[in-house]
């Protein structure tokens, strides 16, 4: 490819490749991958792929986790960078001159079971840290929301810690300041979906 066929935001990152991994990563910031699903994706040979994740990890603009043998690469949410990459990158930025910006990728996931659920807490739960990656809030005698939680995993490829409360007793054991639900809030949040505001509500 020459450098005229590259596209300005190659131009700008020097790689085909590099600008494919971050548009990647910041374009799905709450979603972690490993690395032949990276090259499926953006279709770039593992090689090249593989180059790419050590220069960008080694300026901490990702990071990885390891679960069941695998490695698996994410936007670093703490670099001083990560909101200026969401700028660049972010589908909801490319959008927004339209006034039609997409729903982010937990408002997606949530739309099937919107009904029976009253919050959603999605945490940046580190490998080997104690807590949850999802606090499900809302109905689940149907079942619907544990079967939906099980989805929820297979699309985000790994295996997710999870609980599922009731509304009313998720209200009850935040009004009396329980230390398993503020262990939780307390974490560092990737996505909180709260329509009734029962999770910012105060007492």
């Amino acid at each position: 490819m020459s450098k005229e066929d590259s596209t300005p935001v190659e131009k700008l990152f020097g790689s085909k490749t590099r600008a494919k991994l971050l548009k990647l990563f910041f374009e799905n910031p709450g979603k972690s991958f490993y690395v032949r699903e990276m090259t499926r994706v953006i279709e770039e040979q593992i090689n090249s792929v593989r180059r790419e994740l050590l220069n960008l990890e080694s300026i901490g603009i990702i990071k990885n986790e390891t679960f069941d043998n695998k490695v698996y690469y994410s936007a670093n949410n703490k670099h001083p960078f990560y909101r200026p990459m969401l700028d660049i990158f972010s589908k909801k930025t490319d959008l927004s001159r339209d006034k039609d910006v997409r729903e982010s990728t937990w408002e997606e996931y949530v739309r099937p079971v919107k009904k029976y659920l009253r919050g959603l807490v999605v945490t940046n739960r580190l490998p080997g840290q104690e807590g949850l990656d999802l606090l499900i809030i809302g109905d689940d005698k149907t079942k619907k929301l544990s079967r939906w939680a099980e989805v929820v995993e297979k699309k985000q490829g790994k295996p997710l810690n999870y609980a599922i409360i009731a509304s009313d007793d998720f209200i009850y054991r935040k009004s009396v300041r329980d230390r398993f639900i503020l262990d939780v809030l307390e974490m560092e949040l990737v996505e909180v979906i709260d329509p009734d505001e029962i999770i910012k509500q105060r007492r």
